[in-house]
């Protein structure tokens, strides 16, 4: 598939999910993704959703039931579905989160709409990129850097499992767009202190002296090229880490912007809340998937989003003081900390059924009755 075809091939993959959570009752009034259509590359890039409903749902367990069907028979109309659309949507937020401003500033900055309200849509998103910058956005950029650099990238950990198209040049696009221009956004945005919305941007608009033509290469590296071999996953490494340690000489040290208090913590419990909403139908599809799809891969990648969740939950409870903080303390006793496994995700989908009211006043907090 030439990557020409992208925009039409992710735009109809939008259209195409909108229709099966509407299928299935998810009750989404606005989806989108994380990153911009020029990010997309076909038949590589999946779509990483994230789902804006009207209000918090009476029953979280039950809709997650819902998504991961919905996303399962998404999912089961085309062999090339299984990587598109790798794994169910990573968050889930209420419009009033979103339209407070409890949304993650440098997340939101990243987001395509795929359906729902344009104006309010826009509206959110040049207020995210007009908002002061913050710890919260120190934390981001440098939690991408820290997840990938110093060796803790491995190529190995990106499975052709669910590729169904161009398996060759996979290991050349995860190298890429799994690895360098996700540090390179990072660093981009924490050299210029500016929220970049996509890889494609900061590769473009970012060049410091002596790394431009680092940024062609890998900008170009998904482009079919006749006269040119095509260089191996491992050579296109080895030149990312030399592009990077050079990238990462033009980065600040860490800042200490003003600490905003009460709306950062509310900031820290949306985004954790948002996350560990739509967990239970990710483990659901992980456990359970469609014939021929791979998900051992995937399970394993819990274990490190879970421990977020609970050290973010954890620092949020402190000494237990208010209502909000030992409900946090109370949710953070039920999530993993150790190595994902299938008996660990069973074991923890049942711990949360039984658990269901703690886990039910947790995901439906709202900002407003948070005071960390």
């Amino acid at each position: 598939m030439a990557v020409v075809e992208a925009p039409l091939l992710y735009l109809g993959l939008g259209a195409l999910y909108e229709r099966e959570l509407d299928a299935h009752g998810v009750g989404a009034v606005m989806l989108t993704h994380k990153w911009q259509t020029a990010d997309l590359l076909a038949p590589h890039s999946d779509i990483d959703v994230r789902i804006l409903v009207p209000r918090a749902p009476a029953d979280w367990e039950e809709w997650n039931h819902r998504l991961a069907a919905a996303h399962t028979a998404a999912v089961g109309r085309e062999i090339s579905h299984r990587r598109l659309l790798e794994h169910p949507p990573g968050f889930a937020f209420t419009v009033a989160e979103a339209d407070g401003r409890f949304v993650s500033a440098p997340e939101l900055a990243t987001w395509s709409l795929i359906s729902g309200s344009a104006r309010d849509f826009q509206r959110w998103k040049s207020r995210a990129q007009m908002a002061p910058w913050c710890e919260v956005d120190e934390r981001f950029y440098r939690g991408i850097l820290q997840g990938r650099l110093g060796g803790r990238y491995e190529l190995a950990a990106d499975s052709t499992d669910n590729v169904a198209e161009d398996i060759a040049a996979y290991g050349r696009h995860c190298v890429a767009w799994h690895y360098l221009a996700p540090c390179w956004f990072a660093a981009a945005a924490l050299a210029t202190r500016t929220r970049c919305p996509g890889k494609t941007a900061a590769l473009t608009q970012w060049r410091p002296e002596g790394l431009d033509r680092y940024a062609e290469l890998f900008l170009g590296h998904a482009e079919d090229r006749p006269d040119a071999r095509p260089r191996s996953p491992r050579h296109l490494l080895r030149t990312a880490h030399i592009a990077l340690e050079a990238a990462m000489r033009r980065v600040p040290d860490m800042d200490r912007p003003a600490d905003q208090g009460e709306e950062q913590g509310r900031t820290d419990w949306v985004m954790t809340a948002g996350m560990l909403r739509v967990r239970v139908a990710r483990w659901l599809y992980y456990l359970d998937p469609p014939a021929g799809v791979a998900t051992d891969y995937l399970i394993r990648r819990e274990a490190k989003e879970l421990r977020a969740a609970a050290q973010t939950l954890d620092a949020i409870a402190a000494d237990e003081a208010t209502s909000a903080q030992r409900l946090a303390a109370r949710m953070a006793a039920l999530i993993p900390t150790g190595p994902a496994t299938v008996g660990t995700l069973r074991a923890t989908l049942s711990l949360w059924h039984r658990q269901k009211s703690t886990v039910q006043d947790f995901l439906s907090l709202t900002p407003g009755d948070v005071h960390p």
